[in-house]
Parts: C-alpha cells; sequence; structure tokens
C-alpha cells in the first residue's frame, strides 16, 4: 500500500527519535551499571527495550507503506555526567517525544491513515508512561536528596 510521503518521512523523524534514545539509554544503562546502581540499570535498560521495539513497529510500518526506513539518521544525544543530568536529559527528551507523536497522530489523520494513527497512538502511551517514571524519579532525587535516593538503587 503506497503511503503518504510527507507521513513516510514523518515516521521516519520518529524513527531516528527512538533510534537516538535507545543509543543513549543504553550508555546509561551501563553507566549505571558500572557505578552500582543496579536498580536504576534495569529500570534504564527495560526503557531502552521498549524504544527498540517501537523502531521495530515504526519499520515495519514504513515498510508496509512502501517507503524506506532510514536507519542511519540519529537525533543529538545528550550523555549526563550524573544520575539527575541522566533523568533530566532523558525527561526532556521524552517531552520532546511525546509531542512529536502527538503531531504525527494529527498528521496520519489528516491523511486518512488511521491504521498508522493507531499505531503511533499505542507508542504514545508507552511515552507518557516513560514521562511519568521519569518525573517520579525527578521527584524521588528531590525529595530524598540525591544520596538518600542513590543508596535505594542496589
Amino acid at each position: 500500500m503506497k503511503g503518504n510521503p510527507e507521513l513516510i518521512n514523518t515516521l521516519n523523524s520518529l524513527l531516528a527519535g527512538e533510534l537516538s534514545a535507545i543509543n543513549q539509554y543504553m550508555v546509561h544503562a551501563e553507566m549505571c551499571e558500572d557505578w552500582g546502581y543496579t536498580k536504576l540499570h534495569n529500570l534504564v535498560e527495560k526503557r531502552a527495550i521498549t524504544e527498540m521495539k517501537h523502531a521495530e513497529k515504526l519499520i515495519e510500518r514504513i515498510l508496509f507503506l512502501e517507503g524506506t526506513p532510514i536507519v542511519s539518521h540519529l537525533n543529538d544525544i545528550h550523555i549526563g555526567a550524573t544520575i539527575p543530568q541522566q533523568v533530566d536529559n532523558d525527561h526532556a527528551d521524552e517531552l520532546d517525544t511525546v509531542r512529536d507523536y502527538n503531531e504525527a497522530i494529527v498528521l496520519a489523520g489528516e491523511v486518512l491513515d488511521y491504521a498508522t494513527r493507531d499505531i503511533l497512538t499505542e507508542i504514545l502511551q508507552d511515552e507518557d508512561r516513560h514521562v511519568d517514571e521519569l518525573e517520579e524519579l525527578q521527584d524521588q532525587i528531590e525529595q530524598m536528596t540525591l544520596q538518600v535516593f542513590l543508596s535505594t538503587q542496589n
């Protein structure tokens, strides 16, 4: 099924975001592991795996729409040198991602591609959960202090 070119370009842009997030999260996860924060490592690694699944869905949809998935483009990756920087960078990126998915959902509706819109809506729900998880971490760091928070992450 030949898809709308603007929508395919938008899907490729979303794919670049997902591939970038995978890289950022994997580096953050491994940094957490290296520092001995196993719980944080597991949480961030799980988020990276979710992003991998999103990338897979986008690739499948682009191919279905007879487009070419572009996997060589990445957005800027923001590696944090500390846990608070990592959480803040991840949160900022997720907020951008939520905005991008909302805009893509509108476009999919405008070009009458409701199946793509449904896929994007499903992914958006995961991204909303990521924002919520990251805001929860930010709140915990603020309320507990960083030292107490980190002592709970072994």
